[in-house]
């Protein structure tokens, strides 16, 4: 994506779309990372001249680089099983409730942490000599320059968010080595100018200067949240859904932790205290199955029809690690509905409005326990990234909440990446704020109200006790 930023104007255009789809070799799921540098040199060559190039990814995920520079074969996808145990093990050394009180990061199976458990007597970690997080990685190849960016670090479950520097204590029970860290970058921070083969491969002029960034995608997005007051929640949806509030300080008491809340830093010090819920990839995993089962499912009727369903007749905890996995998603979800003695959905619009209901009701209840957790209330839920698109779950949330909705932008993290260069480079004011005033006045938004046409509130109420009580 580039973007045309001017003092009253934000603009994006898509210069270039290439896939990312893991590989898996030798029983391991694996990064295509080399074709996702390619794509990257694509897009840049199709870019044209450029003032300032920032990178956001999927946090977690890293590559190890030996003494000389170069990668240890490709970096291991965050949803492979090699952690399946890894936090077992950790609790041996560091309880959890202590863990939490150093990093306040809720519990995923695949956090940085448990992958380097994983991978503590492998013969590439012996060999590392540097760890670089995916948008790091990539940042390193177009400039030889590394780092360590801060908001995308606080995911590896070893930064501690009141110091926002690393946590000796968890580095030592964990057995992690900080020294494979490159320092510590912050958004807005330089890192580095495009190398001379960068320059050649892609038909630029330098310099051009690469820049820091909210480089965890969802902290880019939130903070192109398109809000007029503070008292909102956002909803970061795609794949996965990121449900939470921005606050000043981070909320590490022991019912935060039990109640699942991660505190990830954010653009201007902020922090973004959300639950990952499993998000869309339950219904693009769905799409697949159908689609390898010889009955392809298109998407607009689909959700027409889903939409036409039975309100909350089959519901799932969509927040479930048992559906992290790819592979027979329909069947997972309807024997998670059998084992909850619910209806198994019928059909492809069955199990389609059984994920979005789902989603809508994990929605409620991380903005509910968000609030409550953190003592502060909200009057507006912002939706942001490809969600917005849905129309029906962005409806469902709001009727689910009980709060309006505002939809947008589908393209958040790229306005996050391209306001934090711009306000590096002078051309906006240094103000959050100033920021999203601009987006609210620019971009199409889309406000859904509470309507009922897909349930009472006391229907959603007892949906969501209902998936509460069964966690």
């Amino acid at each position: 994506m580039t973007g045309a930023v001017g003092p009253d104007s934000l603009e994006l255009r898509e210069v270039h779309r290439f896939p990312n789809r893991p590989v898996r070799t030798g029983g391991t799921l694996h990064w295509d990372i080399l074709a996702l540098h390619q794509g990257v040199l694509d897009g840049l060559r199709r870019a044209g001249p450029v003032a300032s190039v920032g990178v956001d990814s999927w946090a977690v995920d890293y590559g190890l680089l030996d003494a000389d520079g170069v990668l240890l074969g490709n970096p291991v996808h965050y949803r492979d099983a090699r952690t399946e145990g890894m936090a077992g093990r950790l609790a041996e050394t560091l309880p959890p409730q202590e863990l939490y009180a150093h990093t306040g990061l809720q519990y995923l199976p695949f956090n940085t942490v448990y992958q380097l458990g994983a991978a503590r007597d492998s013969a590439q970690l012996a060999a590392a000599r540097a760890l670089l997080l995916i948008p790091d990685l990539i940042s390193y190849w177009l400039t030889g320059v590394r780092g360590t960016e801060l908001t995308n670090a606080s995911t590896t479950q070893l930064i501690d968010p009141r110091t926002r520097d690393w946590s000796q204590t968890v580095a030592e029970a964990a057995g992690v080595p900080l020294s494979l860290f490159p320092p510590l970058r912050r958004p807005g921070d330089a890192a580095g100018e495009l190398l001379p083969e960068v320059l050649d491969e892609t038909g630029l002029d330098g310099p051009v200067p690469v820049t820091a960034v909210g480089s965890h995608d969802t902290a880019s997005a939130v903070a192109a949240v398109p809000a007029r007051s503070g008292r909102f929640a956002y909803i970061a949806t795609g794949t996965w859904s990121l449900a939470g509030l921005e606050l000043a300080e981070p909320v590490l008491t022991e019912e935060s932790r039990r109640a699942n809340f991660t505190n990830e830093l954010g653009v201007d010090g902020t922090v973004r205290y959300l639950r990952n819920i499993m998000g869309l990839w339950l219904l693009q995993e769905c799409m697949r199955s159908w689609e390898s089962a010889g009955s392809p499912q298109e998407f607009e009727p689909l959700l027409r029809d889903a939409g036409s369903r039975t309100p909350l007749r089959s519901v799932v905890d969509a927040g479930d690690p048992e559906f992290l996995a790819p592979g027979r998603m329909p069947q997972r979800i309807g024997e998670a509905c059998r084992r909850a003695g619910r209806p198994v959905p019928d059909g492809p619009a069955g199990t389609a409005r059984c994920v979005l209901d789902s989603l809508a009701i994990a929605h409620r209840l991380a903005v509910e326990d968000a609030q409550r957790l953190a003592d502060t209330e909200v009057d507006v839920v912002h939706v942001v990234g490809g969600g917005v698109h849905n129309e029906l779950l962005c409806q469902l949330t709001a009727d689910a909440c009980g709060l309006p909705v505002v939809a947008g932008p589908a393209e958040a993290a790229a306005l996050g990446n391209v306001a934090v260069q711009a306000r590096a480079h002078g051309v906006i004011g240094d103000d959050a704020g100033l920021v999203r005033r601009l987006l609210y006045d620019t971009l199409p938004l889309r406000t859904y109200q509470p309507s009922g046409d897909h349930g009472s509130p006391q229907e959603w109420a007892g949906a969501a006790a209902a998936v509460r009580a069964g966690r």
